[in-house]
């Protein structure tokens, strides 16, 4: 029994030790590092970010006609004017503002300061989570669609829809648990076949249209039965479009995967204008070739498939192009094409997993909002993977009911580019560019509450995943709190020249909160803390005095400057946070000079929890109490600890 006991323990132990094992590269400072990429030609790059953005069409055809019934290559042209005049301009200027990758939510990030960024940064990364969790379990669920109605297919395979779509699940959970490095060469080759067969697939369907006319005249009955005013019916479709926009998806994808794109030679890190350049062409044109076989895929479909074959249940429900396929090619080329979607679209959910597995490293611990475990993939592939087995269980694995909230972060995310972009043109005083940008924001912000409103579904996800992100955020920022959160220390000659002077006896530093910085001020703060701590009056002393930069930072730099006052010396720096920023000075102190530095504050009053709000909030409070956690925590051995001296 002892035994067992032991080796469940020791299982257990290599389990999490294995979950927790860092990437195999060296972590410094308080969060994790980007990493350089290999770089690739900007066509390449746009096969990366196509499986996202291309495998839209294995479902996208099929919705739209569900939506839009024969208005949909209507409400269809409307979404590629605005992907053509609207989307693509947005990104073709944040690709401009953020060439490293950062995306539009960065931009927010940077225009609005203080924790009010923090905070909608923190609510758009929950609708981020939206879209790319719901691209994992929407891409999987149409993969097993077009298995299961894949005529080579068992007939008992059918009522497996969740099982499929959660071994899928499973399986893209595997990958990331195994290893998942960049996967250009497989993009590349499933995008070019993927592409290739539904360029094929459009072709011969325009020929059965252009031989078989009453197609057409058949559309247009079915057209003008809702209404004869063509005014009205284009009215209906901008009404109807706001459905259709998952064909929208891949913009932001576009931008963030910007250290993948190859610049010109004489690029530097801060000036990249060859990797802008060609990370326009690669937006530019995805656009173009996905217009192109939005507009032509949703003609044929919708010409071509009878509207009860769209409905669930039906043959082409969430597979109209494989419907299709199979009618005009075969079962053989069919089931080729079959695989190709299944590919694109498993790789998809891929493409899905690796954007939230960047999103952590790249935000949350950066603001201090993420648990040390979420610096390990291994942990953040099984919360994914969880969370998508029971967003595929509540929509039973239904492309269509899924389609409102994958559109909803889709929208969300377009909405708040064209905002920064719009914020971006007014703060550099480019009056035409704000209207044409805010004339925009506007059409967005439209189709966003419009699907909110239609398919309320998504909002209420992305609130999940919002409210989640935020409570899991403001829990790991306190607990979070009392680390010295410094990446390093910066001093300048003269504050240099001040510590080697005071190395030559104790070490001596008075915290201090700056006021007028007179000779005065300095005078009797020296007087009242020698008399409640027993210093003698021969020995020297360093004032220290830390201002607040920016509360709602996590880790900074601080430079810490040497100021004469007549005979004072005065060390000054800025921080984030006054207590780790002195403990942080008196660990760098102690390290340069080999002597344990003594710091000391006078006692606050008031109430603890308060100054403890003060703390987490505005980077102060109990100050003294706080350092000498911080160094507790930074440094075990208590005899080589700095010494906090609280009088008064």
């Amino acid at each position: 029994m002892a035994k067992s006991i032991v080796s469940t323990n020791r299982l257990g132990s290599q389990l999490i030790h294995w979950l927790l094992e860092e990437d195999r590269r060296e972590k410094k400072g308080p969060y994790r590092k980007e990493e350089p990429h290999r770089q690739h030609p900007w066509w390449q790059v746009m096969c990366l970010t196509g499986v996202d953005y291309f495998s839209t069409l294995g479902y996208q055809p099929g919705i739209a006609a569900l939506a839009a019934g024969a208005l949909s290559p209507i409400a269809t042209l409307i979404l590629v004017l605005l992907t053509l005049f609207g989307a693509l301009p947005i990104y073709r200027r944040v690709a401009a503002e953020s060439p490293h990758g950062e995306g539009s939510i960065a931009m927010l990030e940077r225009l609005l300061p203080w924790w009010q960024g923090k905070l909608l940064v923190l609510c758009l990364l929950g609708f981020v989570a939206t879209d790319f969790i719901i691209t994992i379990t929407l891409s999987a669920a149409d993969a097993t669609a077009h298995i299961i109605e894949n005529p080579l297919i068992p007939h008992w395979l059918h009522n497996q829809t969740i099982a499929i779509t959660l071994i899928l699940v499973v399986l893209l959970g595997a990958v990331f648990l195994k290893g998942f490095k960049e996967a250009i060469g497989i993009a590349v080759f499933l995008v070019g076949v993927y592409l290739l067969l539904n360029f094929i697939l459009v072709g011969l369907g325009l020929y059965q249209i252009l031989t078989h006319p009453e197609a057409i005249a058949n559309w247009q009955t079915a057209l003008f039965a809702r209404d004869s005013n063509p005014l009205i019916l284009l009215g209906i479709a901008l009404l109807i479009f706001p459905k259709l926009a998952l064909g929208l998806s891949g913009f932001e994808t576009g931008v963030t995967v910007m250290p993948l794109v190859k610049g010109s030679n004489n690029n530097t890190p801060d000036q990249p204008k060859g990797r802008i350049q060609n990370t326009r062409k690669l937006l530019t044109s995805a656009a173009l070739i996905m217009s192109f076989f939005l507009l032509t895929t949703s003609f044929i479909t919708t010409l071509l498939i009878p509207a009860g074959e769209f409905v669930s249940g039906g043959k082409a429900n969430g597979r109209a192009l494989a419907y299709l396929a199979h009618l005009y090619l075969g079962d053989g080329i069919g089931t080729i094409y079959d695989l190709s979607t299944i590919s694109i679209l498993w790789f998809a959910g891929a493409s899905a997993m690796a954007g939230l597995l960047n999103i952590v490293p790249r935000y949350l611990p950066r603001y201090g909002m993420a648990p040390n475990w979420a610096r390990a993939t291994r942990p953040l592939v099984l919360v994914y993977t969880a969370i998508a087995f029971v967003v595929t269980i509540i929509f039973r694995a239904n492309v269509e009911a899924q389609g409102g909230a994958y559109a909803t972060g889709v929208l969300v995310l377009i909405t708040s580019a064209a905002f920064a972009v719009t914020l971006s043109a007014h703060r550099h005083r480019q009056k035409r560019a704000r209207l044409v940008f805010a004339i925009i924001t506007l059409l967005f912000l439209y189709t966003t509450v419009v699907n909110i409103i239609e398919r309320p579904e998504g909002i209420r996800i992305a609130g999940f995943f919002i409210s989640a992100i935020i409570f899991t955020s403001l829990v790991s920022r306190v607990w979070r709190s009392t680390e010295l959160r410094t990446e390093r220390i910066e001093v300048d000659e003269l504050a240099s020249q001040f510590l080697a002077e005071e190395s030559q006896g104790a070490i001596r530093l008075i915290a201090n909160r700056l006021n007028t910085g007179d000779v005065l001020e300095y005078s009797l703060k020296e007087k009242e803390v020698r008399e409640d701590n027993h210093i003698p009056p021969n020995d020297p002393i360093l004032f220290l005095e830390i201002r607040v930069s920016d509360a709602s930072e996590f880790a900074d730099v601080i430079k810490v400057r040497g100021v004469q006052v007549g005979d004072y010396r005065i060390l000054r720096a800025e921080s984030a946070a006054v207590p780790n920023a002195i403990a942080a000075l008196l660990l760098y102190i102690r390290d340069q000079t080999g002597k344990i530095p003594h710091a000391y504050f006078g006692w606050v009053e008031g109430n603890p929890i308060q100054y403890l709000l003060r703390f987490i909030l505005f980077g102060e409070g109990d100050i003294a109490v706080v350092t000498r956690e911080v160094l507790r925590r930074a440094e075990k051995n208590p005899h080589k600890r700095p010494g906090v001296h609280v009088g008064g």
